[in-house]
């Protein structure tokens, strides 16, 4: 905790040197004005009698004389500030005297009106009165009046609570205001500001880089570099935001990190917006994440009161209102028009303004999603293309052709037992034809594209993710980074606090802490929990199987003859919504299970349990979203056996097999089906249904016919209480990385999905930019030089989508057969004959009795010998129903069609990935200039204070002889 005392150290040696105390008004209590209402005072305590706490009683229209008199701290804000008009608390984030900001606001449980009779005699320690608690009527029930003591008591201890940790805050320099029940019952807010004096000092302990008033020449590179992107900017003109922001500034100012010795370094002319809001908010932040509150067993901090119901609630506030005729021009209002709009989705982002309300991670991540975006455009379009190019040569498909062709009088084996009768190719030849659609030649290329595609992304992203680290004064933000993260959270030291309670040790000590010993139980727990949840997730898929199977097989023994042509279509397409229902809860019910896992664990940091609980949540969602597909992609289909001798599950289900046109087609329905329902109902709908019906719950707490007028009377904080907590943008993210996924893991089987994911996209952006501006309070601004762990995962995916990608064209698809017969088996060289080759001869007099078909001449003819795909001897040869020989070569084919397009796609991707640097050239040049000039701007300041000491003391100083080497 060596933050925390250099932070009280560096209070303490304000406090000795008086200047702070007087600027705040936390003066002696002989110099403070008396209480003008006597002793039921809104001061509540006797050396902070600056800080109201109490404004139930203040009417909102008092005159100027009687809220300075009410607030004699208003009257010396007035005198200091001279020309500053006060704010409309209403329409802006004030205090009641409408000059101090607030900050950061926290809200508790306050006790209703009809029970407010009732109090406790235990005496407030830091407020320093007591309240009697009345006794109560003979007549009431003691059972009841024993569990409203009890609760009571809990009331009680917890105000206790609130009055020590309140009182640590004042300590800390902060000023609060305090409104109970005024228009909301039951719920009172503490009102958080932070005067420039905290400011000054908490900016100087976190290290904000601050601008300084000196400013330097932004160069664009050479002149062709200079003129190109002039151009671009001419171009590219009508899709920028009206945010003020748009054109590329030719001058910045040189920032470095605030110090209270070097405020002559940085333009103060304006000390109220030099910290902006989203600074002021954070600063505040820290401080209440430091302050500790005692009374309890253990210390509790902001986050265990917030947890054990202390204050039930804690956000920073929005800067105004979005809308209305009183709303005047904010950020928020700015970000409202030109960034959460559907109407203007064709327009870059106003990253910069997302930035500077929002806090630097919230701002990487819509930088993030509007790259991704932006780079799904020539992925779509080639994938268009691929598709398009599979609609013109369908006509022209040798294969498809023979299977359509009804002179072939190919008779096929049955699909199932018994209620299955024999069939001819030709009722596949709608299925041939759609296939080929995804499965041609263009494929392979459009998975190779996409590889290298990938790697571009993910080049892209550094260079601008460095562009906006120079932009944003994060150059150097590993060096604060390391000391802010490392603070523990109280969870952690709770347990280290059991633990040396346990062995009698002081935890203060520093020598106690949670090791692998004993965090092993929550090891072993969260393996076993992870594996056995892996294979819900694979019995849920076979559970889909069995219901394939067996529906099958029910249509075929109930259904008309016409009827059965459509029951293939019927089975794939309720599976796949059914596998869509499935991932949707279960991914509810992995995302609840890895934070319980994760709290289990006790992670020391915030970081550490954010990526602990990132990597436990992507593994089983993941795991939820391509299992299915990974089994129609590679198993389906391959492990049924053949006629004769097929294999069974649960007695007598046959495993499925894949249509003559093989598994591409159902695989490219599961992916169209789950692409477009999770994003149309798991990430819109959700995303915009669930927030509305839980602001729609909270305000039915309020009497609807006084809703109307309290919307209309109700000030910032109060309006803000009534949006939805920010949880994070963990959800936001996977949902992001899981299509990432889709679009780049079996982009072989569904060239599509990198349009469909681009039109998702453009609406996600505005979807949750409405969300943050609207629908969800103002998260804390956090600080973030890159994207995290997230990095991490997407490169991960982006390195096993190759393989996929090569087992999927070589197994999955037909590429490889085709490939080996026209040059292997073709006698002219071309696909003619192909379809033949690769069906195989069966006996139906070798059918396993039980399992022939009920109807054998459906077809109106006897069979004798039916047809199946696969690659096995004839009943006739000397090995009948084996693996023939053109099975092997196939198989060796595929196998090196792996190997050698993985070697080959991998080294173009690394080769990629070399060739374009990380860093862009000019910003590698302006982070060079820029430290030389701090160094510069310093040797300068040294000089001045030489030539100032000099000029006061004109004295000739001694000289000093320089020692010998001998001595």
């Amino acid at each position: 905790m060596k933050g925390e005392d250099d932070v009280n150290t560096a209070r303490k040696d304000e406090e000795a040197d008086g200047s702070g105390e007087k600027l705040l008004g936390f003066n002696s209590t002989e110099e403070q004005p008396s209480d003008p209402r006597g002793q039921d005072s809104m001061w509540r305590n006797e050396k902070y009698e600056t800080v109201p706490l109490d404004v139930k009683g203040i009417d909102e229209d008092n005159s100027k004389d009687t809220r300075d008199s009410l607030y004699p701290q208003t009257a010396l804000r007035k005198a200091q500030q001279g020309n500053e008009r006060p704010k409309d608390a209403k329409l802006w984030p004030y205090f009641q005297d409408g000059l101090r900001r607030i900050d950061y606001v926290l809200t508790y449980h306050v006790q209703k009106p009809q029970s407010t009779h009732k109090q406790s005699s235990k005496s407030c320690l830091c407020c320093g009165f007591r309240r009697e608690r009345k006794n109560p009527p003979a007549h009431e029930d003691p059972e009841l009046a024993a569990q409203e003591q009890r609760l009571d008591y809990h009331e009680d201890d917890q105000r206790l609570r609130r009055d020590e940790f309140e009182e640590n805050l004042r300590e800390m320099g902060l000023e609060m205001e305090k409104e109970e029940g005024t228009k909301l019952p039951g719920v009172g807010f503490l009102k958080i500001h932070a005067p420039w004096e905290v400011l000054c000092r908490e900016a100087e302990f976190m290290k904000l880089k601050m601008p300084t008033k000196k400013k330097y020449e932004v160069s664009q590179g050479n002149s062709i570099v200079e003129k190109v992107n002039m151009f671009m900017q001419k171009v590219t003109a009508p899709l920028q935001p009206k945010v003020g922001e748009n054109q590329t500034e030719n001058e910045k100012h040189l920032s470095y990190p605030f110090s209270r010795e070097k405020q002559h370094l940085f333009d103060l002319s304006d000390r109220n917006s030099f910290f902006d809001s989203k600074t002021r908010s954070s600063i505040v932040y820290e401080i209440l994440k430091r302050t500790k509150c005692t009374r309890a067993k253990y210390t509790m901090g902001i986050s265990s009161l917030l947890g054990s119901g202390v204050y039930t609630e804690a956000y920073p506030l929005h800067d105004g209102d979005i809308d209305g005729v009183n709303a005047e021009t904010n950020d928020r209002k700015i970000l409202y028009e030109q960034w959460a709009s559907y109407s203007i989705f064709y327009k870059y982002q106003p990253i910069g303004l997302v930035r500077k309300y929002f806090g630097e991670k919230v701002g990487l991540y819509f930088a993030w999603l509007g790259v991704y975006t932006q780079m799904l455009i020539p992925a779509a379009i080639v994938g268009v293309i691929v598709f398009l190019y599979g609609c013109a040569t369908v006509d022209d498909n040798v294969p498809s052709m023979e299977v359509c062709d009804e002179r072939n009088n190919i008779t096929m084996c049955p699909m199932c037992d018994r209620a299955c009768s024999y069939w001819k190719l030709v009722t596949a030849c709608g299925t041939a034809r759609a296939s080929h659609l995804f499965d041609n030649a263009a494929t392979v290329f459009f998975a190779i594209f996409m590889a290298l595609w990938a790697t571009m992304f993910m080049e892209h992203w550094k260079r601008r993710q460095m562009r906006l680290n120079y932009i944003w004064d994060l150059t150097s933000f590993e060096e604060t980074e390391g000391k802010q993260k490392s603070q523990p959270r109280a969870e952690y030291e709770f347990h280290v606090m059991k633990k040396s309670l346990k062995k009698d040790q002081s935890p203060k000590a520093g020598n106690v802490k949670l090791t692998c010993r004993d965090r092993m139980p929550a090891y072993m727990t969260i393996l076993v929990m992870m594996i056995f949840l892996i294979f819900v997730t694979l019995a849920i898929v076979f559970g889909v199987v069995l219901y394939r199977v067996s529906i099958m097989t029910a249509l075929h023994m109930s259904s008309t003859p016409t009827f059965r042509t459509n029951i293939r279509a019927t089975v794939k397409t309720t599976a796949a919504i059914i596998n869509l229902i499935i991932i949707i809860i279960m991914d509810e019910v992995y995302g609840a299970i890895a934070r319980w896992l994760t709290v289990m664990e006790v992670p020391k940091t915030d970081k550490s349990f954010e990526e602990r609980l990132i990597f436990k949540t992507f593994v089983l969602k993941f795991a939820n979203a391509f299992t299915p597909i990974v089994y129609l992609a590679f198993f389906r289909g391959r492990i049924i056996g053949r006629p004769g001798k097929y294999l069974y599950v649960m007695g007598s289900y046959r495993m499925e097999e894949c249509a003559h046109a093989g598994c591409l087609m159902e695989l490219c329905i599961q992916l169209c089906i789950t692409m477009l329902g999770k994003q149309l109902i798991q990430n819109n709908l959700f995303e915009i249904g669930i927030p509305k019906l839980k602001k729609m719950l909270r305000q039915r707490k309020i009497d609807k016919k006084h809703q109307e007028e309290l919307n209309k009377t109700l000030h910032r904080h109060e309006k803000d209480h009534f949006l939805g907590p920010f949880v994070g943008l963990n959800p936001e993210y996977m949902e992001m990385i899981i299509q990432f996924g889709m679009v780049t893991l079996f982009v072989a089987s569904f060239p599509l999905a990198p349009l469909f994911a681009l039109l998702n996209n453009v609406i996600e952006i505005r979807l949750d930019a409405k969300k943050f501006v609207t629908e969800l309070r103002r998260p804390i601004a956090a600080r973030a030089k890159d994207i995290g762990i997230w990095y991490t995962l997407l490169r991960g995916i982006s390195k096993v989508s190759v393989i996929v990608n090569a087992f999927v064209i070589s197994f999955t698809s037909d590429f490889i057969p085709r490939l080996v017969y026209r040059h292997m088996y073709s006698p002219d060289g071309t696909l003619h004959g192909f379809v033949n080759h690769t069906l195989s001869y069966f006996n139906v007099s070798h059918f396993q009795p039980g399992t022939e078909p009920m109807e054998p001449m459906h077809l109106g003819y006897k069979v004798e010998v039916c047809r199946y795909k696969d690659y096995r001897d004839p009943p006739w040869s000397a090995t009948p129903y084996e693996f023939s020989k053109e099975f092997w070569a196939i198989l060796a084919a595929r196998l090196a069609f792996v190997i050698v397009f993985q070697n080959v796609v991998m080294l173009m991707s690394d080769f990629v990935d070399w060739l374009i640097p990380d860093i862009p050239k000019d910003i590698s040049v302006q982070i060079h200039k820029e430290r030389n000039l701090v160094v510069e701007l310093f040797m300068k300041e040294e000089r001045g204070k030489k030539y100032r000491n000099t000029v006061g003391d004109p004295s000739p100083q001694p000289l000093r002889s320089r020692p010998s080497s001998q001595a």
